[in-house]
């Protein structure tokens, strides 16, 4: 344990209740326990204190006390983290769940968007105007980590990363200063929130640009998953215009009501169509898909781009062992590969997830922001479930059996998917010049590595 001893919780809990407005709570209190959860079923941490702040001011006091005390800090935002950075054992946990406020200037396509605030809300919100901003596929998971981590879902080819309709942002830093940040106020931090992670302070609201999304084109697409359909689809992925992004997950069947009964459990290509362009001009772009091979289900149709995030089962905790990495093509081998690779496990769940980038992404300057894969072409993710300690070992040399097995020349990693990955990896997602610059700016604004629950880049020493 790196966080405060033991004796000092008291204290800790006292002098966050002194200076803050928002709620404190402690093991004491009867909503501890549904407070200190997170969406990963194997954290079970027991954090000294859970500060539900209400307000930068609040931040600031957090830090204050965390940085004076020596307690380890956690961030949480929605809480989605895989290792649980969002929680501690003992020490302070900073919650920003109720900074979810947001106020759109639809004429001007711009939102202040508080940190706390969930996808799904956003994009609810927004979608009131038929304005979004691209987030990822999961709609609980928190706007604060998945912007400051680059942010790649369902908009990522017509309209970028998150981060690229990022305009400003307000900061807590280590020292304590509330900072509002964009392209000429403190650039270099402004460069470095864009894919660097929690590294350098608590970023409280987001200015972001909203796009139109009122002729929306979207849903699920189901396929038989074969070797020539998995390749044919990222074929047609890739030519498709960038009003079309897609993520193609090759996975078993799960029992849902509107499949067959003889298709659950069987290799299907479970795939998010979303396409961000003239309704009129959707089928065109979904017909190279259809054409594949006879789809199992086709639930893709004009609605709401909120619609695209589902309610989700709030109990629902999943345990699962994943990697990340970026290929540069799919070609018939190595969709036997995956194929063979999916159907050889026995676990319940497990999928190779494909997401074709290009377009928006690849428009912008790897310099021009600390995510410097712009050129990487598809994102893989590799996960299965696992049921209890005992099974994981088995189900982790899996997946890393199928990602030895899937890498070619591009050894780059997204950040907000690593796991347990270590340093090299990490290193892996800021390559070369990323990295040093990041570095320096952890230097510049957190020396001492407060925030440090986090995929880490230590401070450079000057």
């Amino acid at each position: 344990m790196t966080s405060a001893p033991a004796h000092s919780i008291d204290f800790l809990a006292r002098k966050l209740r002194d200076s803050t407005r928002g709620h404190v709570v402690t093991a004491e209190d009867p909503e501890y326990d549904g407070m200190r959860r997170v969406f990963v079923g194997d954290v079970d941490r027991r954090p000294g204190a859970i500060a539900r702040v209400a307000d930068a001011d609040d931040v600031r006091q957090v830090i204050a006390v965390a940085r004076d005390s020596g307690a380890e800090l956690a961030v949480r935002s929605g809480g989605h983290s895989s290792l649980g950075h969002g929680t501690t054992d003992g020490g302070i946990v900073l919650d920003l769940r109720d900074l979810d406020g947001i106020e759109i200037d639809a004429a001007g396509r711009t939102a202040w968007a508080g940190a706390g605030m969930t996808a799904a809300a956003y994009t609810g919100a927004a979608g009131e105007h038929g304005l979004a901003t691209g987030f990822g596929d999961t709609g609980s998971v928190g706007i604060g980590g998945i912007t400051l981590g680059g942010g790649v879902g369902f908009l990522v080819r017509k309209h970028g990363l998150t981060i690229d309709s990022l305009l400003a942002a307000e900061i807590v830093t280590a020292d304590g200063r509330i900072r509002t940040i964009d392209d000429d106020h403190d650039p270099d931090l402004f460069w470095a929130i864009r894919g660097g992670g929690g590294n350098f302070g608590v970023a409280t609201r987001f200015l972001f640009r909203l796009h139109p999304v009122d002729e929306f084109v979207g849903g699920l697409l189901l396929l038989p998953a074969t070797p020539e359909v998995v390749a044919g689809f990222i074929a047609a992925a890739e030519a498709a215009p960038d009003e079309l992004s897609t993520i193609a997950n090759v996975m078993p069947a799960p029992p849902m009501p509107f499949l067959p009964p003889e298709w659950h459990g069987r290799l299907v290509v479970m795939a998010f169509m979303a396409f961000a362009g003239r309704a009129a001009d959707a089928d065109g772009a979904l017909a190279p898909f259809r054409a594949l091979e006879g789809p199992v289900a086709d639930l893709v149709r004009r609605m709401p781009y909120a619609e695209m995030y589902p309610p989700e089962d709030e109990s629902y905790r999943p345990t699962a062992v994943a990697r990340t990495m970026f290929i540069d093509r799919v070609d018939g081998a190595l969709a036997n590969t995956i194929v063979e690779r999916l159907e050889a496990s026995d676990a319940a769940m497990r999928a190779v997830q494909l997401r074709v980038l290009g377009g928006a992404v690849a428009r912008v300057s790897p310099e021009a922001t600390a995510y410097a894969h712009r050129q990487s072409r598809i994102m893989v993710n590799v996960a299965t479930f696992y049921e209890g300690p005992e099974d994981r070992p088995g189900r982790a040399g899996w997946v890393e059996d199928v990602c030895t097995a899937l890498h070619q020349s591009d050894d780059g990693a997204y950040v907000n998917f690593l796991a347990d990955d270590g340093p090299q990896r990490i290193h892996a997602a800021y390559p070369g010049a990323t990295w040093e610059r990041l570095a320096a700016a952890k230097g510049r604004y957190d020396p001492g590595n407060l925030f440090r629950l986090n995929q880490n880049i230590a401070p450079a020493v000057s």
